[in-house]
């Protein structure tokens, strides 16, 4: 996505990615299964940690993190929806000994891809973007519903319960402008 990304602000200013500036500034993963080192039952041990729905959050200072985050803890993008905000989370001491260093890392459906297909109206979401600023590019118009605001859980309620329970801890406030969705 990052490439097809970069290719088409390219074509359309007419030079180079990097002319452009356009490098990625950080990417996680999740969902994912890792092989990583924790503390349990006060004895260290290697485990097989299994992220479904969450994202690696390790705290300042971890060995595993670039060194451009170690004062500040792991960076974690906590992506919101086309109409919503989004946030960047940072690892805690808590969420390692609590969670694996593990928070969430979005919002979570609320409803249904299929339940959104067959409720929304597409024309509709479009115009809810638009009313708010946003603009739109998509590959399909199925993909509209089944990514629209209304199809996720508030992301602030979940992102403010990650903080509260000092699994991560909230640093920035994203509003979105543009989305591609492809």
């Amino acid at each position: 996505m990052t490439f097809l990304v970069r290719q088409a602000f390219s074509k359309a200013f007419g030079c180079s990615p990097d002319d452009l500036d356009m490098h990625v500034v950080y990417d996680v993963s999740h969902n994912i299964a890792k092989v990583e080192e924790h503390v349990v039952d006060g004895q260290q041990k290697s485990l097989l940690v299994h992220r479904k729905g969450s994202t690696r959050a390790f705290p300042p200072h971890h060995p595993l993190i670039p060194v451009d985050y170690q004062f500040t803890g792991q960076p974690v993008l906590i992506g919101g929806t086309m109409g919503t905000c989004s946030y960047v989370l940072t690892g805690t001491d808590k969420g390692m000994a609590e969670t694996f260093g593990s928070t969430c890392h979005g919002a979570g459906r609320a409803q249904s891809r299929n339940k959104s297909r067959n409720k929304l109206n597409y024309q509709q979401v479009l115009d809810n973007l638009a009313d708010a600023g946003i603009s739109i590019r998509v590959a399909s118009p199925k993909l509209v519903m089944e990514e629209a605001p209304e199809s996720y859980k508030d992301v602030t309620a979940v992102v403010d319960t990650c903080d509260a329970a000092g699994i991560s801890k909230k640093c920035v406030k994203l509003r979105p402008i543009a989305v591609v969705k492809g």
